[in-house]
Formats: C-alpha cells, sequence, structure tokens
C-alpha cells in the first residue's frame, strides 16, 4: 500500500530542528504539534526512528524530549503491538500566566505579522480553484471548531486557521503561519476564553469560509481582518 502523502501542516511542524539548541527546538517542535492540533489528544506521535530523521536529530535527543514532555503531562508511553508515544488526553490545562509577560512592542509584532499572513493566506485561498478534497477540508474544520468543546477550542481553531494556509500550497506560508499561531496561542492561552468570544470567532469562521468557497478574494480578505481585529483587541486589553 502507497503511503499517504504528507500534508504541508505535518511538513512544516515536523520540519529540522536548528543544531545548537537540538534538545530544547526538539521539544518546542513537539509541543507545536500539541497546541496546533497536528496530533490530537489520544493520537500517537510519529515513531522516534521518524521524528529523529524529519527533526534532523539523534534518537537520544528525541528520547529526552519526550521524557520532559511525558513528566510535565503532554505525552505518554504505552507498551505492546499498539504501543507508542501518545498525546495525553486530556491535555493538561494552559498556564494562566505568562513566564514573561510581553511587552507592548512585542504583542504588536505578533499581531501584526500575523495580519499579513492570514490575511494574505485566505486572499490567496479564495483565488485558487479548489478540487473536492480541498473544499470537504475546509468544511471539516470549520465543523469540528464549530462542535468544539472549550477546552479544545483554541487547538481545532489552529487547525482551521492552518487549513486556510495550507490550500494556497505554498509550503513556506504554513511554516510562517504555524510559528507565529504558536505564539498567539501561547498569548491568548494567558486569559479566559469567553463564551460570547467563540460565538463571534464561529460566525467569522463561517465568513471566512464562505468566502473563500465563493471565490470571493475581498470578502475573506476583509471577513479574516475583521476575525483578527477581535483577538488582537482581546490581547492589547489582556496583556498590554
Amino acid at each position: 500500500m502507497a503511503d499517504e502523502p504528507v500534508s504541508l501542516v505535518d511538513e512544516a511542524v515536523f520540519r529540522p530542528v536548528r543544531s545548537g539548541n537540538s534538545l530544547e527546538d526538539t521539544v518546542a517542535r513537539l509541543m507545536q504539534t500539541i497546541r496546533l492540533g497536528v496530533v490530537p489528544p489520544g493520537s500517537a506521535l510519529p515513531s522516534e526512528r521518524d521524528l529523529a530523521a524529519r527533526f534532523s536529530v539523534s534518537r537520544d535527543t528525541v528520547r529526552e524530549a519526550i521524557r520532559e514532555l511525558s513528566e510535565a503531562g503532554y505525552l505518554t508511553s504505552k507498551r505492546g503491538r499498539y504501543g507508542g508515544t501518545f498525546v495525553t488526553d486530556p491535555l493538561p490545562p494552559p498556564s494562566v500566566v505568562p513566564a514573561v509577560a510581553p511587552t507592548a512592542s512585542e504583542i504588536e509584532d505578533v499581531v501584526g505579522l500575523r495580519e499579513i499572513l492570514e490575511v494574505g493566506s485566505v486572499r490567496a485561498a479564495a483565488t485558487r480553484s479548489l478540487g473536492a478534497e480541498e473544499r470537504a477540508l475546509l468544511w471539516t474544520r470549520l465543523g469540528e471548531v464549530q462542535a468544539a468543546a472549550p477546552d479544545d477550542y483554541r487547538r481545532l481553531d489552529s487547525r482551521l486557521h492552518l487549513a486556510f494556509a495550507e490550500i494556497v500550497g505554498v509550503p513556506s506560508l504554513v511554516t510562517l503561519l504555524a510559528d507565529n499561531r504558536s505564539r498567539v496561542n501561547e498569548l491568548l492561552d494567558t486569559f479566559p476564553l469567553l463564551a460570547r468570544t467563540i460565538e463571534h470567532s464561529n460566525r467569522q469562521h463561517e465568513a471566512i469560509v464562505f468566502a473563500i468557497l465563493a471565490g470571493n478574494e475581498q470578502g475573506a480578505a476583509e471577513a479574516m481582518r475583521e476575525h483578527l481585529e477581535a483577538s488582537a483587541v482581546l490581547l492589547r486589553g489582556f496583556l498590554a
């Protein structure tokens, strides 16, 4: 049986790490796969051998990274025929206090880059002639986030936003957006997720998806810009 094609999102988060801080970068990259929902709770990570090859690090480095995240409660190991390393289900709750409070300029850098990447991605997505598989991906991701429980909302929200970039077909865009989204989630996780925010966000997500599927480039860009501004307001209000 032929191997399933690797998605651009998988390629983005499982790319080689920097050699200077290989352990720290491997831990951070594994956390990115968890936080962005690339490997959902209860699902298995690739094998140690596969992770070592994809991150371009030793298997000892992979084992140490897995050990650290297991001790922190994010991963668990299972033995036997169907064993492996699995993402904990449920995940530990995010910290509500940032290790280092972000400055106003750092917040503006994160939200500014996010607008450039995400508005650009949906604008580009709306110009493409999407096939049935790409359309199904958008509907699936939209349905997942609309049905998400509060504890799982940001993970599934991230998967939807990554799907917007993925259907554009530019690998570097997915990589940049995944890294930026990881930083956005770190900031968002420092304050409560509000019920009204979820309701408003879901309406905006729907507008973005509809505009992309209709090929409405301007409508997709405007809907995404409105959506991002709502998040930026919360970030500035809680953290600036």
